[in-house]
């Protein structure tokens, strides 16, 4: 066995034994976030894992769907870790935070409730942040090929010959 300096980061034990130790939603490192479970992990460019797991709950929160992963609307969020947008998007997660310490909370993830987490999001919806976080989700988390499936949706037919040949009449609830 070699002593070659350490890697910087952490490694994969050191990750899961501090995924189950925190028991919450996320696992936050130094330049990543990853699913409590340790079944995915996004590494960080721009913003600071707290905000992007802030963000991840925000669209959670703004979009719930409980059969769809974290992983999807962690992806749907991605767009943000840039240069260029961080700056708006830690201000907008940090006046989030403020509100939620408004209400005797440390920050918007230690909220327990869902509802409690909605009605913070209702007093910012008029704010350009939320709108701007509202909109981009509605792309960026049901364009996903992956997520279709959750849904029922079989994805476009026009390759496949139109809808007329595909199961069009095939509503049963009617």
């Amino acid at each position: 066995m070699t002593n070659q300096p350490r890697a910087k980061g952490m490694t994969r034990r050191e990750l899961l034994t501090s995924s189950v130790a925190a028991g919450s939603t996320f696992v936050l490192g130094a330049s990543f976030v990853a699913g409590s479970d340790a079944a995915w992990a996004m590494e960080l460019q721009a913003l600071q894992p707290h905000t992007m797991a802030t963000l991840i709950q925000m669209a959670r929160d703004i979009y719930p769907h409980d059969q769809v992963p974290d992983m999807h609307y962690a992806v749907a969020v991605k767009g943000y870790d840039t240069d260029e947008a961080a700056a708006g998007i830690e201000a907008g997660i940090a006046a989030l935070d403020a509100a939620a310490q408004g209400k005797g909370h440390a920050d918007y993830l230690s909220i327990g409730w869902e509802r409690d987490r909605v009605d913070l999001l209702r007093a910012i919806e008029d704010s350009a942040f939320f709108q701007q976080i509202r909109g981009g989700l509605v792309t960026g988390l049901y364009n996903q090929k992956d997520v279709w499936p959750i849904f029922g949706y079989e994805g476009e037919s026009f390759s496949h010959g139109g809808y007329l040949e595909r199961g069009f009449d095939d509503i049963n609830w009617l």
